[in-house]
């Protein structure tokens, strides 16, 4: 039987090897933790012990009441501890090898049109919050950052000489993504002015706080994002990379390159680039559609 101590000694080797010589992100380790954690607690085995089918178990226990994504997330989880156990001589035999992820059903991701996205980045500014959350959907759209990096930003990384904002991304890799002239003007008003009233007398160096003078979590910022969505008479299926995905569409839908995307969303493969265009295809047919003298006659 293994227990929560028993739990923590089978992973945390591991765990700090990923956080430390990997150089990942708090939320790709922690990620990994609950995973490995949640696996165990199935499984109640030392990892010496594991089989093939203790996995496959497990793979079929969670699909019960998980997506496709989240059991994938599961299974990389698991496969890369192995491989760890596996490269440095902890087990003789990967338990992981003929283990594959669920076939994914293909998704678009959710997009506002030009004119929705001027109406969510059109906020009525009458508090702190309002100019905060101004300043954040401005950056967001101006750059493109994943929400992640967003609520992780602190006042030093906004460049206002440069008009440019420094992030770090997946496996903490430093970018730095040129602002528009009104993201910089939201952040102006919000940091000299506003960003002290959530302050509340405390120390922080975070960029965006939450009411309590606190940082802003996900489910926060996805919170007032439909919030204001709602506001706006946006009726549209949502996700916390909205903005995101806009940023993306748009640029490629106004004659961007795919390498200049893909290098200011901080993707390793361009592939994973590559779904904007087809976004984009569907725009111009919709366009042609909507203009052109022939096409409703057909």
């Amino acid at each position: 039987m293994v227990n929560d101590m028993d739990i923590d000694a089978q992973i945390i080797e591991y765990i700090n090897y990923v956080e430390i010589e990997r150089g990942l992100s708090k939320n790709t380790v922690d990620g990994y933790y609950r995973d490995l954690a949640a696996f165990f607690e199935y499984v109640k085995k030392t990892y010496k012990k594991i089989e093939k089918k203790d996995i496959t178990n497990y793979i079929m226990y969670i699909s019960k009441d998980k997506n496709s994504k989240t059991v994938n997330r599961h299974i990389v989880s698991i496969r890369n501890y192995f491989k760890y156990l596996s490269r440095n001589g902890l087990i003789s035999d990967n338990p992981c090898d003929d283990i594959v992820g669920l076939k994914m059903p293909k998704t678009v991701p959710h997009v506002l049109n030009e004119d929705e996205i001027n109406k969510l980045l059109d906020i009525k500014c009458e508090n702190a919050l309002d100019y905060r959350n101004k300043a954040m959907f401005e950056l967001m759209y101006s750059s493109g950052l994943r929400v992640s990096e967003l609520l992780s930003l602190e006042v030093n990384d906004i460049d206002f000489e440069m008009n440019a904002v420094r992030c770090f991304g997946k496996g903490s890799k430093e970018r730095i993504v040129p602002l528009d002239d009104i993201a910089t003007i939201a952040l102006k008003n919000y940091i000299n002015v506003y960003r002290n009233t959530l302050l509340k007398n405390k120390s922080s160096n975070l960029l965006f706080l939450n009411a309590h003078g606190n940082s802003l979590s996900r489910q926060g910022f996805f919170k007032i994002l439909k919030e204001i969505a709602l506001e706006k008479g946006i009726n549209k299926e949502l996700s916390p990379h909205t903005i995101r995905h806009s940023f993306a569409t748009h640029l490629i839908n106004h004659g961007a390159d795919l390498r200049s995307v893909q290098t200011l969303l901080g993707h390793e493969n361009i592939k994973t680039t590559q779904i904007y265009t087809h976004i984009s295809n569907n725009y111009v047919k919709e366009k042609y559609n909507e203009t052109h003298p022939r096409s409703k006659k057909m």
